[in-house]
């Protein structure tokens, strides 16, 4: 793999560094025999991820498919999967009666659940992020599986503490973080059934220059919006490394009670201060702050992920000096925010 020198100038080079596979990853799939599903595809990882299996699927010259799976509720939202070989089934995967007409898989990859604008809707919670996932634990408890999760599950600790290791116990602030930690617990429910291989990711937060935690503090800075300090810390990690560690997991996954749960973020514990001032030079903004660092913070220690995998290709310097490129020159943002300071777990 390319060691990447500048930051992406349009989206399709954006796509192209995110999705690009190294060895490792050609490696990796070379020990799955049969197609590739990517469940939930239609989010902000999805397109990323089925583009780098595929890039290396075809390197391979195995002629697997990878498939993606998602609503796609807009036509267009298939095109660009499809342009690239990818297969797509548009389909709801909280409605049960859709789960026999699915297509077999060596290797599931798990990206759906649900997030904003949950807030007084356990239900809803629990109907996305609890029971579809175990109905998709059960169609493929014959597969591989790795299934995203989030940090979220995981206490508020202090920055000197190095952030939470796979080992601590969750303790889930809020009905998002509850139903998180629900969905890990269907996966690994049917693990301990079925003796399917599984890996949980706990992720924060991947940054693509369209979306993320940099994207949010850059496009406030450039909107003069004032800095909220209060989250005063944070994990980030360049989506291109997010997707990269979450496709080597698969051979890593293991039954419960030994599946795999991975953190899966950068090698810092970055200030909000010290980016937004970093960023706010970059843009040439002044940066206006409310409020004061509490003590604790959403932050995960990537130790073990990088003993597995190697340290990220794409360090924080560089991917905050890209932010501050990508969104100073007014290129395309997601306009979704990630919400990173909120503190009540309420979204």
């Amino acid at each position: 793999m390319k060691r990447v020198q500048h930051c992406p100038q349009s989206v399709a080079e954006l796509d192209e560094f995110a999705s690009e596979p190294d060895r490792a990853i050609v490696e990796t799939l070379s020990r799955i025999d049969g197609d590739l599903v990517v469940a939930g595809a239609g989010g902000k990882m999805g397109f990323h991820l089925a583009l780098m299996l595929r890039r290396a699927i075809n390197e391979l010259g195995t002629g697997q498919k990878v498939i993606a799976i998602s609503r796609f509720g807009e036509p267009r939202a298939r095109e660009p999967f499809e342009a690239a070989g990818i297969e797509t089934i548009a389909a709801d995967l909280c409605d049960a009666s859709i789960y026999a007409g699915l297509p077999d898989a060596a290797a599931v990859f798990f990206l759906a659940g649900k997030k904003f604008g949950t807030s007084g809707s356990p239900e809803e919670l629990r109907r996305v992020n609890e029971e579809m996932p175990s109905l998709v634990a059960g169609r493929y408890a014959a597969s591989r599986i790795v299934a995203m999760s989030t940090g979220c599950v995981y206490p508020f600790v202090a920055p000197g503490t190095g952030g939470s290791i796979e080992s601590d116990r969750p303790a889930p602030l809020g009905d998002y973080a509850l139903s998180c930690l629900g969905r890990e617990r269907a996966f690994l429910e049917a693990s301990d059934v079925h003796k399917t291989p599984i890996a949980l990711i706990r992720l924060n937060y991947s940054v693509d220059l369209r979306y993320g935690v940099l994207v949010d503090l850059a496009a406030k800075i450039v909107a003069g919006e004032p800095i909220d300090l209060t989250m005063g810390y944070f994990n980030c990690l360049w989506q291109g490394d997010a997707v990269a560690w979450t496709i080597r997991a698969i051979n890593h996954a293991c039954a419960a009670p030994e599946a795999l749960v991975l953190n899966v973020t950068g090698s810092r514990i970055l200030s909000v201060r010290e980016v937004a001032e970093s960023l706010g030079a970059q843009l040439n903004y002044v940066v206006n702050f409310t409020g004061e660092e509490t003590e604790t913070a959403w932050i995960s220690n990537a130790a073990r992920a990088q003993r597995l995998f190697g340290t990220p290709r794409v360090c924080e310097n560089t991917l905050i000096g890209w932010v501050a490129e990508w969104v100073g020159l007014g290129r395309p943002l997601l306009g979704k925010p990630t919400h990173f300071e909120v503190r009540d777990g309420r979204y």
